[in-house]
């Protein structure tokens, strides 16, 4: 009995440091918590740099802002075919019905939505003639094609998934893209340049507290501004592997399957910027950014003596007559 508390003992006790321990050194979790796309792939490690002192004072700003679009546009391409050009143009009609009926239902207006004609061309085949000696090759008409894009516009992101729906309900599958807009964009810049500039009057006065004195140094400017929508910032991967559940059905050994790619949603990070408004966010955003760079230069000393000018003499010149008269009159050499 007593060795049974004994083992019992130095189990609880192991058993305690392994939950104080953690997952640590589990390589799973620190998967899970990365996540696949970065655990499988090339991550950058950052490294700190070293400090360069100079005789030039830089001050650089930067700051993004996290804006969420104040309206949407989807974008989908139908493409119908039929034996004649009035055939096709009914069904396109019928599908666009039914689709923009559909989005009604969810909250969009007519004015919401737009048809884009891309194209209405015969189809060609090409028909084989069996000869005795030879084979003709004719291209003959089989019909007609009809290809349209209908745009929508919506407001709010969760009618996106009903858009999704009316259009995969009448058989259109082919999402082009997803614009983003803002409504007052020049508002945007204005926060961001209000934002920096109270920064950089802050590093002013920092500097001007370690001794140096802006008005002795000549300034160079520099500055830029930039928006950047969320179709630009998709990256992709494909997982660290992957099993084929056929082998588990067929009591076969298991077999590696082929890897599907992923996509996410990976915007600018923030480690380069001096100011981040509206840092967190749930969904795809648009980001605007500004930046701004001052290089301060020491002004040239005039350290030289101030060169001495010779001024010459003004001399002048007097004639006295040769029988010996008092009247002097002087001579102008001018």
């Amino acid at each position: 009995m007593k060795n049974l508390h004994l083992f019992l003992f130095i189990l609880t006790i192991l058993t305690a440091k392994a939950q104080h321990k953690g997952n640590f050194n589990q390589k799973i979790s620190r998967a899970n918590i990365a996540g696949n796309a970065i655990a499988y792939g090339h991550t950058t490690k950052q490294k700190q740099q070293n400090l360069n002192p100079d005789s030039t004072l830089i001050i650089d700003v930067r700051a993004l802002q996290n804006v969420k679009a104040s309206s949407y546009t989807a974008i989908f391409n139908i493409s119908q075919i039929a034996e004649t050009a009035e055939a096709t143009k009914n069904l396109m009609s019928l599908k666009v019905e039914n689709i923009k009926k559909e989005l009604t239902k969810i909250g969009l207006k007519e004015s919401d939505i737009a048809i884009d004609v891309i194209s209405f061309i015969p189809v060609y085949e090409v028909e084989v003639t069996k000869k005795l000696f030879s084979k003709t090759y004719t291209e003959v008409p089989k019909g007609f094609e009809l290809q349209q894009n209908i745009h929508m516009q919506f407001k709010k992101t969760n009618q996106f998934e009903k858009i999704l729906s009316a259009c995969a309900n009448n058989e259109v599958y082919n999402l082009v893209k997803v614009d983003y807009f803002i409504k007052n964009i020049a508002e945007v810049y204005k926060n961001l340049q209000t934002q920096v500039l109270q920064l950089i009057k802050d590093k002013k006065e920092y500097y001007s507290v370690l001794g140096f004195d802006l008005k002795e140094y000549n300034v160079q400017m520099a500055d830029q501004k930039y928006c950047y929508f969320p179709k630009d910032f998709y990256n992709n991967y494909q997982a660290f592997n992957s099993i084929s559940f056929e082998a588990l059905k067929q009591n076969k050994g298991v077999t590696t399957a082929n890897k599907q790619t992923s996509y996410y949603y990976q915007p600018l990070t923030y480690e380069n910027y001096d100011i981040v408004i509206n840092p967190s966010i749930i969904e795809p955003v648009v980001q605007v950014g500004m930046e701004i760079k001052l290089h301060y230069n020491p002004k040239p000393k005039n350290d030289k003596p101030e060169p001495i000018v010779n001024k010459e003499t003004e001399r002048k010149y007097y004639v006295i007559s040769p029988n010996g008269d008092i009247d002097i009159k002087e001579l102008d050499t001018k």
